[in-house]
């Protein structure tokens, strides 16, 4: 491996998006392509254990989202490089991602070349946003600074509710949490039902990124 090359990590749920993306890199050359992933669980265990210089980000991923991965990434490197690469042109999308912490977000219209130019941006420490898009985050980051931060208070889980939050967030349903607690599935969604509600969350998925914020959980090396 050119230990002059930029070391890129690319994460999409689809394989022909990922062989297209290492195959622009390897011809571009100055890249090596250090890994791989399809869902956003192993993207965030594979920035950690290989620390890419430049990580390739799709947002719609499942088990955690690009955003929720972006954010669990640069949490624990705060130096992280995250260049999202997505079809979502959505406001929404890109202000989460912005303020997940990713250094850039482009659409994956973009052509080679400006890829290859946009990662070795992102690499140099560059901030790159789709010009189409600048305007929007723009107005939206302006609307968010003249309001007053809102403090969430979450309330205390129970240990019963916690028990089921850390199987959450090692991705067990329901009935291999009631079988490893020795509970009734009924009790087990509505002790969930309660986690969700004292987060203010509304998906497993979210649950598990609150889980892992806060440290009550640790992501499964074995998944």
């Amino acid at each position: 491996m050119d230990v002059s090359s930029i070391r890129v990590l690319i994460a999409d749920d689809h394989r022909i998006v990922r062989q297209g993306l290492r195959q622009v890199c390897e011809l571009a050359g100055g890249f090596t392509v250090v890994g791989e992933s399809e869902d956003g669980r192993e993207v965030v265990k594979l920035a950690r254990q290989l620390q890419p210089d430049v990580i390739l980000m799709d947002i719609n991923m499942p088990i955690l989202d690009g955003v929720q991965a972006t954010r669990l990434i640069v949490e624990s490197n705060p130096k992280a490089r995250v260049l999202i690469l997505t079809m979502y042109q959505q406001d929404r999308y890109v202000f989460e991602a912005i303020k997940a912490g990713a250094r850039g977000y482009l659409l994956k219209d973009i052509d080679q070349q400006d890829l290859v130019a946009a990662i070795q941006a992102v690499h140099r420490g560059d901030a790159l946003i789709n010009p189409g898009l600048a305007v929007k985050l723009l107005d939206e980051f302006r609307r968010i600074s003249q309001m007053t931060d809102e403090v969430q208070n979450i309330e205390d889980l129970t240990p019963g509710e916690m028990d089921v939050l850390r199987l959450v967030a090692q991705g067990a349903d329901n009935k291999a949490i009631a079988e490893q607690l020795s509970l009734s599935e009924r009790t087990v969604a509505n002790r969930l039902s309660c986690v969700y509600e004292k987060l203010h969350v509304n998906s497993r998925t979210q649950a598990t990124l609150v889980a892992l914020r806060r440290g009550w959980a640790e992501l499964n090396e074995d998944g």
